[in-house]
């Protein structure tokens, strides 16, 4: 049967159909990471990544009635690590791509925002980072001859939800490096803990709060109106718990796995705390080891790279000089 048509149903959907007007190919069928020109996704629905390597872990693009949002998905858990809230406050019934960028509207197709592209080029789709988990609005370059990103919703690697490896933080120099407490045997070479999945009770284990980093995955607070101490409590209490993090608002939040920790000055009344081992801080005072951690990991990796800096500066300035300095010498 011979391929008749394209059409765009009402949708949003994009379809190629044959002379019976049955659909042999069309542009999504969820779960899709993709959203053509001209599409429109209602709310409650949402674009979505494939697994992570192999893992119950997946990213998802979500229209919501009061924002749009990115999230990281775990098992029954999801974590946002983006969000965008329409400045005029109404409810979002549906969002439609455009040439301009993705407009936000009312049941009324009234727009009520948008996220509008950064180029003059106009846009063809939007995607969800399979790898990344970023969103990005694209535009075909005919000078480069393939499709290029005209705006991403995140413009740095620390504040994508998987920049790093399990246990890794993301540092201000956008590298990444591994949790030490006080003992590095405590960590497999690729920075995960030994022995804190399933380490429970607060005689086998304790919360050490993780000083000038926080994480940017946030999920719906687990306690609200508590103090540190019961946030850090409620996690030693739980055995799938690994981390937390609290609020000055009274909020807490636990999470199932550490992902997404990235380097801070300003922590904007949020404090990251880690489980570990009973005792493995023992002899240096509470915290010590984290911020020891801080200190010198991070300070090692951002002084290695200031100190490349510095001297690739020095032996360009000290050769200039000897090259340009004039060769004196005795007549015979």
């Amino acid at each position: 049967m011979r391929l008749q048509r394209l059409q765009l149903l009402r949708t949003g959907n994009l379809v190629l159909v044959d002379s019976l007007n049955l659909i042999k190919w069309q542009s999504f069928n969820f779960p899709t990471n993709i959203m053509m020109w001209g599409q429109s996704l209602s709310s409650a629905t949402r674009l979505t990544s494939f697994p992570i390597n192999s893992s119950n872990l997946f990213y998802s693009f979500e229209i919501q009635y009061d924002k749009i949002a990115l999230y990281l998905n775990f098992g029954n858990w999801k974590y946002s690590y983006w969000e965008f809230r329409p400045s005029i406050k109404k409810n979002i019934t549906f969002v439609q791509l455009s040439s301009e960028g993705l407009g936000l509207f009312t049941g009324k197709h009234q727009k009520i925002d948008q996220i509008t592209s950064e180029g003059p080029e106009p846009l063809r789709f939007l995607a969800l980072g399979n790898n990344t988990g970023n969103l990005g609005l694209y535009h075909y370059s005919a000078e480069q001859g393939e499709f290029e990103e005209s705006y991403e919703a995140l413009n740095t690697s620390c504040d994508l939800p998987l920049a790093c490896k399990p246990y890794g933080i993301c540092t201000s120099s956008n590298m990444c490096s591994c949790i030490r407490v006080v003992e590095s045997d405590g960590f497999q070479p690729d920075c995960r803990a030994r022995n804190i999945e399933g380490l429970c009770g607060r005689s086998r284990a304790e919360m050490l709060e993780l000083r000038g980093a926080i994480t940017v995955l946030k999920g719906n607070p687990n306690e609200a109106n508590v103090t540190k101490e019961i946030c850090a409590n409620l996690c030693l209490d739980d055995c799938t718990c690994v981390a937390a993090q609290y609020t000055n608002l009274g909020e807490c939040f636990l999470y199932k796995f550490i992902r997404g920790i990235k380097q801070v000055e300003r922590r904007n009344g949020l404090i990251f705390m880690v489980k570990i081992p009973k005792g493995e801080d023992e002899g240096h005072g509470r915290h010590s080891g984290l911020q020891k951690w801080v200190i010198i990991v991070v300070g090692v990796v951002d002084g290695f790279i200031i100190f490349l800096v510095l001297g690739g500066v020095g032996y360009y300035i000290i050769r200039k000089k000897l090259k340009n300095s004039p060769i004196t010498g005795q007549e015979t």
